[in-house]
């Protein structure tokens, strides 16, 4: 029976054209103005690119921003190896006792307020007289995101056929053999998409690096909120249309190498 194509209807087409509007025209109206020759940032004065050179000597928003992607980078592997070692234990460990209690610490970041988060790990910090700079703003964003990253992978694990492994092992893969031949070719995919979710999530955190960072060690969140309290600056539009063009084209490599290592994921399983 051959399947039905379902056509838009006009009411379809009209709502999905507002929603993509409402969600896509604030980003098109930045990085237009980004290029304008005018110092207001709502009076167009043509095009021109005098704020990307005004942006590029501007070195404390270079270092802000440089800060801001080592950051990134590194709490979102940390809290990617992380996250996927617990999205297995839970996936794989159904038994262990303290199973409740290590899922909902595990996930507390999630329903928790940023506000406390960022207030208890700075009196974390401040207890254990801890330097704040950049190493604990890298812990502050792996104990976020790591949960995420939890969640995605598990999420893939739980789809998986736990027979694949079994098979492995009959075949005369110890455990940890079987899951690196096996079950990670197939998860990678999920790796992939909690890494950048984690990368993303750190580049866009203001209220936990305000509280978790010192002096000489601003991101570029806070850097930019201390810049707008005082008015928009068109170097403002310029940083965030460089940042949406690296966050473009992370999504892109992302995609990229989760489709790849599917198709190869697929390509080494048994059929």
């Amino acid at each position: 029976m051959a399947a039905r194509v379902r056509r838009l209807s006009r009411f379809n087409i009209v709502s999905l054209t507002l929603g993509l509007v409402f969600l896509y025209l604030p980003i098109v109206i930045l990085v237009v103005f980004s290029f304008n020759a005018s110092r207001l940032v709502t009076v167009w004065g043509g095009w021109s690119l005098r704020w990307y050179r005004e942006l590029f000597n501007d070195s404390a928003m270079i270092e802000a921003a440089w800060m801001s992607l080592r950051v990134a980078a590194t709490s979102a592997s940390i809290a990617t190896l992380l996250g996927t070692l617990a999205a297995v234990a839970l996936s794989r460990g159904e038994g262990f006792k303290g199973r409740t209690l290590f899922s909902g610490m595990l996930y507390a970041p999630l329903v928790m307020p940023e506000v406390i988060t960022g207030l208890s790990l700075l009196l974390l910090f401040v207890a254990i007289n801890a330097e704040r700079g950049f190493w604990t703003v890298t812990i502050a964003h792996t104990t976020l995101t790591m949960c995420f990253v939890a969640v995605v992978v598990q999420s893939r694990l739980g789809s998986l056929d736990k027979s694949l492994e079994e098979a492995a092992m009959d075949l005369g893969c110890s455990p940890p053999r079987a899951f690196l031949a096996v079950t990670r070719p197939l998860i990678v995919p999920a790796i992939v998409a909690g890494w950048m979710l984690a990368f993303t999530l750190s580049l866009d955190d203001l209220v936990i690096a305000s509280f978790t960072t010192g002096p000489g060690a601003a991101t570029l969140p806070i850097r930019i909120y201390s810049e707008v309290r005082l008015g928009v600056k068109p170097e403002i539009n310029a940083i965030c249309t460089l940042v949406i063009a690296l966050i473009a084209v992370v999504i892109i490599v992302a995609s990229l190498v989760a489709k790849l290592s599917s198709v190869k994921g697929e390509s080494a399983a048994p059929l």
